[in-house]
């Protein structure tokens, strides 16, 4: 009897619905290139139970001008970029470095 097997876009989109990995993935891209991170947006919001439509009129886009500035060659805004990432169920967040030497207050003198 054969084995079944899952398209890659399949196992992806059930590894994506998980909102805890669906960060990971983020984060890891965003922490690769602009580019990766909007390719990685754009699997996840794929991902979601959410329809792309839904995702689009909460940032009050055209589900078109979503996917377009979901794509590698996009170019969203930060307002877009934050719409999205809110609209999907995540935060926008900037949190500190957890290296010391990365600390640009270290290298001054400076203490926190």
């Amino acid at each position: 009897m054969p084995k079944e097997t899952t398209s890659y876009k399949e196992w992806l989109g059930a590894k994506l619905s998980d909102p805890k990995r669906a960060a990971r993935f983020l984060n890891t891209a965003q922490a690769d290139s602009p580019a990766a991170f909007l390719k990685a947006l754009r699997k996840v919001a794929t991902a979601q139970v959410r329809p792309m439509v839904d995702i689009a009129e909460t940032v009050g886009v055209s589900r078109e001008s979503l996917y377009r500035m979901m794509s590698e060659s996009g170019n969203p805004s930060h307002s877009n970029i934050k719409g999205i990432i809110e609209a999907m169920g995540f935060e926008f967040q900037i949190v500190p470095r957890k290296h010391a030497k990365d600390d640009p207050n270290k290298e001054r003198g400076e203490s926190g």
